[in-house]
């Protein structure tokens, strides 16, 4: 699957005060792979939150030239939410955050698309959908497929917003993140921010992007407690803000 040239072209046009955030959990064998295909120049500082793994994540992040903290706090929120408090004492805070996961599914080389509606537009919020984009044969499972089928429909008849996925490759201004208030601690953190920006009226689009198997086991929908708990977690987040 190869990057288009647009998103080359882009690669060199994008210059803003950008910072990436990983949520990383024993992603050991990917994460370093990650971070090496963020185009070169693009961001400021890539943090990696080391979610209380039990490999080397945190040793191979370092030594590709992340920053990595450390959040024994269990979820993916809450691992999100670690970046997003270092960031913010930071002594000159990000201008647009972009959220990506560790595990090596997403294609780096395309957060320039990701950015660019930010960029070029003055979108406040930007959700990479691999719905839109070319997926690999097996990248998501049937449930996945189908729980993100179900909830953007619900947030479309609830909130009045279009989304076709509830995708983690995801950008946003950092004064709109810290003005929605984030909470959630594990599930339902990629719905919330969604829900959030229609709640607070945000100026929101989605850019395709594509999407291949991970390395190694998700943690979510490879298990049946795993997608069982995210689809749960999902719905009651969409209806706790109704």
């Amino acid at each position: 699957m190869e990057v288009n040239k647009k998103t080359r072209k882009r690669k060199d046009q994008v210059k803003s005060n950008i910072i990436v955030i990983i949520p990383a959990y024993n992603e050991e064998a990917s994460i370093a792979k990650v971070i090496a295909d963020i185009p070169k120049g693009l961001a400021e500082e890539v943090i990696v939150v080391n979610n209380n793994s039990t490999d080397r994540t945190a040793e191979m992040a370092q030594a590709a030239g992340a920053t990595v903290l450390n959040q024994r706090q269990q979820g993916y929120g809450a691992a999100c939410l670690k970046g997003i408090a270092y960031a913010r004492e930071k002594k000159m805070p990000p201008e647009i955050v972009v959220f990506i996961d560790g595990d090596y599914s997403d294609f780096p080389q395309q957060m320039p698309d990701v950015l660019a509606p930010i960029i070029e537009q003055d979108i406040d919020m930007v959700i990479g959908s691999r719905a839109l984009g070319q997926r690999q044969k097996g990248a998501m499972m049937p449930q996945q497929i189908f729980g993100n089928w179900l909830a953007t429909r619900l947030i479309r008849l609830f909130y009045g917003m279009r989304f076709t996925d509830l995708g983690p490759f995801r950008a946003i201004k950092f004064h709109k993140l810290l003005a929605i208030g984030m909470k959630d601690e594990d599930y339902g953190w990629t719905v919330e921010m969604q829900l959030k920006a229609a709640k607070y009226k945000l100026k929101v689009t989605e850019v395709p992007v594509d999407y291949k198997k991970r390395i190694g086991v998700s943690k979510v929908s490879g298990t049946i407690k795993g997608t069982f708990m995210a689809g749960y977690k999902i719905l009651w987040t969409i209806f706790r803000y109704l």
